[in-house]
């Protein structure tokens, strides 16, 4: 406190009961000092905290896409006729062949012959196995009215169209779809409407199908 206080006022006054005083009178000063500075911090704003955002929902999904066989894994409904012991429609799961549909409808009688029936073609949903009937034509063989051995495409059945070369069993059954709800084929070209079906897959279908 000495040196703080001007030589001055220590010249021959400065007595114990001044420097007490002053002593005090520094503390004090700073307790005020120290006051006003924890009053002034404790009143800044604290961290601001982002706000919670809300979870994301789940795409909304497509109409149809829940319908049987439309979604990825999803059951197949197929129609099962013929010479089987309960006919009628059975459900599959997805990856399922022609023979797990004829064993889901009761198997196939005593004595029928099953050589007309591809038991190892796996199944699209919609469709309908005949069990007992007629042989099936050869895959790519000619169908009913079909000039130069192509495929028809307004009589041709799924297993027809699932033997050309770059049609599945997928696009087989868009095929058949798109020939019941437009009333059949009456050019080639019209394969191009057929979801699935590009320039790619129609120049190498156009030589393998007629239209009569």
């Amino acid at each position: 406190m000495e040196r703080w206080v001007p030589e001055s006022l220590t010249n021959g006054c400065w007595t114990g009961r001044r420097r007490g005083l002053a002593v005090a009178g520094a503390v004090a000063c700073l307790v005020v000092v120290v006051v006003v500075i924890v009053l002034v911090t404790s009143g800044a704003p604290g961290p601001e905290h982002a706000p919670a955002l809300p979870a994301a929902k789940e795409a909304a999904r497509s109409p149809g896409t829940d319908k049987a066989g439309d979604r990825p894994g999803g059951p197949l409904v197929v129609s099962v006729v013929g010479k089987v012991g309960a006919p009628g429609l059975v459900t599959l799961q997805a990856g399922a062949r022609v023979a797990d549909a004829v064993r889901a409808a009761g198997g196939a009688l005593p004595g029928t012959d099953l050589t007309g029936v591809n038991l190892a073609r796996r199944l699209a949903d919609g469709e309908q196995i005949v069990v007992g009937g007629p042989p099936a034509p050869p895959a790519a063989g000619p169908s009913a009215g079909a000039p130069g051995g192509k495929v028809n495409l307004n009589t041709a059945t799924a297993e027809e169209l699932d033997g050309l070369s770059g049609v599945g069993a997928v696009t087989a059954k868009r095929i058949i779809d798109w020939r019941t709800q437009h009333g059949g084929f009456t050019a080639v070209e019209q394969l191009r409407e057929v979801d699935g079906i590009g320039e790619t897959k129609f120049s190498r279908l156009r030589d393998q199908v007629a239209v009569s």
